[in-house]
């Protein structure tokens, strides 16, 4: 047999030395060198453990049956010790009722004494090692989860899929909206959502829309007060609890928007300035040219005339600065409004 070139290090609390080195030998007859550390009672195994570095063991082999700890007493006290290490059990056949409710306990397999070889030893090893490795990963994945969704400053909620019903809420949406945790727990989004949002609402995650705009996901949520505020949501799909379930994260643009669509109306009543005066200052300036090109043109042989003619093109100069001081007293007008 091929040997495992790995590095593998496993404590086997187990009180029969006989059922020590069967143990060890299978483990040999697989692994081509591994580090086996022997306690004999659970004293011994408390002192090994303690000695050694959290996570030094890649996995644990536990006798049900010590001198002076067994049952379910020596399987909570051993978990709490080696909370980074899955811990096989070994048990006979008489032990083999409470080794399944082991695993309720936080064992991560049983294997029964009369029935051991090299190759099952090495298969529920390898087994539950990458199987605890992987159970690890999730539990940082769902810690960094939690981190992020609760201490989120923006409103963030958890939704059944089906139901609609609130499971989650993070303390920013708590703050936000008014209403409790638990008078969130009692509520549906419809029951936040205007009614003709919620009809066309959909969860569609943003890696589907990478190049969605701003205020593309606007629907209008009502806080506990009764006030409706706009809001830009950004949801993706999870199994919250074993329940599919869609987080949703609700940016409340009501600010942003209003002044938005101040600075729009803005924008459309400076154009409408601009149009109107630019046809108005159109006429006194036609004039100035007109009377401009007739000085140019004609010989004029009397003084009388020429001031004349200058007093048209004074009076329409003076024309054109009134249209200007409107322009900017219209202007003005907008900016304050726009300010308050």
């Amino acid at each position: 047999m091929r040997k495992d070139k790995d590095p593998y290090k496993v404590l086997i609390i187990e009180d029969n030395l006989g059922d020590f080195i069967l143990v060890s030998d299978f483990l040999e007859e697989t692994i081509l060198a591994p580090e086996i550390d022997h306690a004999p009672d659970f004293k011994q195994a408390v002192d090994i453990l303690n000695q050694s570095a959290a996570g030094s063991y890649n996995a644990i082999f536990l006798d049900l049956s010590l001198p002076d700890k067994s049952g379910e007493d020596l399987i909570i006290e051993i978990l709490k010790m080696v909370r980074q290490t899955p811990v096989i059990v070994l048990t006979g056949y008489t032990d083999a009722s409470f080794a399944i409710k082991s695993l309720s306990l936080g064992a991560s397999d049983y294997l029964l004494k009369d029935e051991l070889s090299a190759t099952t030893l090495y298969k529920s090893l390898i087994y539950n090692i990458e199987r605890f490795k992987t159970l690890l990963r999730l539990k940082e994945s769902e810690l960094r989860y939690s981190d992020l969704f609760h201490l989120s400053p923006q409103a963030m909620f958890v939704v059944d899929r089906v139901s609609n019903q609130f499971l989650d809420i993070n303390e920013a949406a708590i703050s936000h909206y008014g209403y409790s945790k638990e008078e969130f727990l009692e509520m549906t989004l419809n029951d936040i959502m205007q009614e003709d949002d919620f009809k066309k609402y959909e969860c569609r995650p943003a890696e589907k829309n990478p190049d969605q705009s701003s205020f593309q996901n606007l629907f209008r949520f009502r806080l506990k007060s009764g006030t409706w505020v706009d809001v830009e949501l950004r949801c993706n799909l999870l199994l919250f609890n074993g329940i599919k379930a869609e987080v949703i994260l609700a940016n409340d643009v009501t600010e942003r928007l209003t002044h938005l669509n101040i600075i729009q109306e803005q924008n459309r009543r400076l154009k409408e300035i601009a149009f109107e005066q630019s046809h108005v200052v159109r006429a006194p300036l036609s004039r100035m040219m007109g009377l401009i090109n007739l000085i140019k043109t004609t010989q004029i042989s009397q003084k009388e005339e020429l001031i004349q003619l200058l007093g048209y093109i004074e009076g329409s100069a003076y024309e054109i600065d009134d249209i200007i001081r409107e322009i900017v007293r219209k202007t003005e007008t907008l900016k304050q409004e726009g300010d308050l």
